[in-house]
């Protein structure tokens, strides 16, 4: 009896042991995926998976998901703090019908989007969507060919979210948009171009944008739009032109500009189109060659 319960120990013990390996190479801090890897993989770099999907139950929080060749990795969602890591090679996502990624994690996780190529194929959905999360940090991202919205922000919540190096092109709804139930989201742009979207960049209710050394072009409604309670765009060395309005802002929404050049858009440069909005401008803008524009409201520079 005791040889019977001592062999029963023994492989009980030998079990926890092997799942505890178990669990452990199935959430290892780094993981990687490859054009030829398989999602049965551990996701190692000698057995990379297939697809972000794949890697990421394999992923401990906090961990980073790391591509190996070029290859279409499929869209994902993030519900955990996170980074996805392109660099070096052509790390993309096709998103025909769907989101391409999208960022539903936890209330203080932080997720980091870079070096990706996500295509929309011109009848994806949003390419990265961020409903949930403390803070989404994007870097290097190529997002194209969607029928909503490049960034779409639409929380419950308040929280942050970083761009930069980036370019959203023919995202049909918008570029980056942003909108929030409860709290502020705060909004830092840099260095980063949209073209060819209804609205280029758009904080919404309890949303506030700072956008630096950016571009808004070929935007139907405007490049640069502030609408709703609490909405706010800060713009500091930017460029607004071929929009069908270059800075816009609609019911309460303010937008303030510096050192930025707002010119050749086809309805007005400055457009206060609905509301009691605000724009403020300090005098080293140059708002030219617009058939219209709205006087905004001086600030003088401290």
């Amino acid at each position: 009896m005791n040889k019977l319960r001592n062999t029963i120990q023994l492989l009980t013990l030998c079990s926890l042991v092997l799942a505890a390996a178990s669990f452990a190479q199935a959430q290892a801090t780094r993981t990687w995926v490859s054009g030829v890897g398989d999602d049965v993989n551990p996701c190692s770099r000698t057995a990379p998976c297939k697809t972000f999907a794949g890697a990421i139950s394999k992923t401990a929080a906090c961990g980073e998901i790391s591509v190996l060749d070029p290859g279409g990795f499929g869209a994902v969602t993030i519900n955990k703090s996170l980074t996805i890591n392109g660099e070096g090679t052509l790390a993309g996502i096709t998103a025909s019908l769907t989101n391409g990624i999208i960022v539903n994690a936890g209330a203080s996780d932080t997720v980091y989007l870079k070096n990706l190529d996500i295509l929309g194929a011109c009848n994806g959905i949003n390419g990265i969507r961020f409903i949930a999360g403390n803070a989404l940090i994007v870097e290097k991202v190529r997002i194209y060919g969607f029928t909503n919205f490049g960034i779409d922000v639409n929380k419950t919540a308040g929280g942050f979210l970083s761009v930069s190096n980036s370019n959203i092109t023919n995202c049909v709804a918008g570029g980056i948009v942003s909108t929030s139930t409860a709290g502020t989201v705060r909004t830092d742009i840099n260095n980063t171009k949209v073209f060819g979207c209804t609205n280029g960049y758009k904080a919404g209710t309890n949303s506030q944008f700072t956008i630096k050394d950016s571009t808004a072009s070929g935007c139907g409604t405007a490049g640069f739009l502030a609408s709703g309670s609490t909405a706010v765009v800060n713009m500091d060395s930017c460029v607004a032109t071929h929009n069908g309005n270059g800075v816009r802002v609609e019911l309460s929404g303010v937008a303030r500009l510096g050192a930025s050049t707002v010119s050749n858009n086809i309805t007005k440069g400055l457009d206060k189109a609905i509301g009691v909005g605000v724009i403020e401008s300090y005098s080293d803008n140059y708002v030219r060659g617009n058939p219209a524009t709205d006087a905004p409201t001086a600030v003088a520079k401290t």
